[in-house]
């Protein structure tokens, strides 16, 4: 289903992130696989829904991630990400994950996941 910013929540704010994975086709297809509709765990998209995390979809291009988070207008990043890192599992989740990605096992998602800046938006 498309997101459609005037339906359910017009007023929201929108981040972009992104990651790289590990250049191996196999573990690429291992990622997508656990973030298959319904594959994430539980606890997981229960966690990102209480920081205020609206809608999250991620896409892939070669082995680059590209993430778009929308979130509840007052949604501060910093400390929802902190909060996030504290959630069940969520650090259990962030080691499993680590394997395809080119990060270190230890890190948070804040620390993979690298904000990018809008430079263009089409005039309304």
């Amino acid at each position: 289903m498309e997101y459609n910013e005037t339906s359910t929540h017009p007023n929201f704010k929108r981040f972009c992130k992104t990651l790289e994975l590990r250049n191996d086709p196999e573990l690429i297809a291992a990622y997508k696989k656990v973030h298959a509709e319904g594959a994430a765990w539980p606890e997981i998209i229960q966690g990102i829904r209480e920081v205020g995390i609206i809608d999250m979809e991620i896409y892939l291009a070669g082995t680059r991630l590209f993430m778009i988070m929308d979130t509840v207008p007052d949604f501060d990043h910093e400390k929802a990400m902190a909060e996030l890192a504290k959630k069940p599992r969520q650090k259990e989740w962030e080691a499993y994950v680590s394997r395809f990605q080119r990060s270190s096992s230890g890190a948070t998602a804040d620390e993979k996941w690298q904000m990018i800046e809008r430079i263009f938006k089409l005039p309304g």
